[in-house]
């Protein structure tokens, strides 16, 4: 099993078009063989942390193994889904993590 942490900083005025992207894209994704998790998230402004940032996106997800990642990232819809949204986001991280 692998989780993966993927947090996008989106442009200025691009938040609403970038979450209605991804959420059409998210039944997709949750179709996918592996796929355990696939949830978008806002930063919450909780009083601990690191400070909300409003423009940021964190999508939680969790696979089955590694191979079923790479098969999630070679899907057509993920092709599509990045097209769409690389021009809203300033910046994206992406890290993959494992049970201990």
């Amino acid at each position: 099993m692998v989780h993966v942490i993927a947090r996008c900083v989106i442009k200025e005025g691009s938040l609403e078009k970038f979450l209605q992207i991804l959420n059409d894209n998210i039944p997709n994704v949750l179709a996918e063989d592996g796929c355990i998790r696939y949830e978008a998230c806002l930063d919450a402004d909780a009083g601990v942390g690191a400070p909300a940032d409003p423009n940021a996106v964190t999508i939680l997800e969790t696979w089955k193994s590694p191979e079923h990642l790479k098969a999630h990232l070679a899907t057509p819809h993920m092709a599509a889904y990045r097209e769409a949204v690389t021009p809203l986001r300033e910046s994206s991280t992406v890290t993959v993590v494992k049970p201990a």
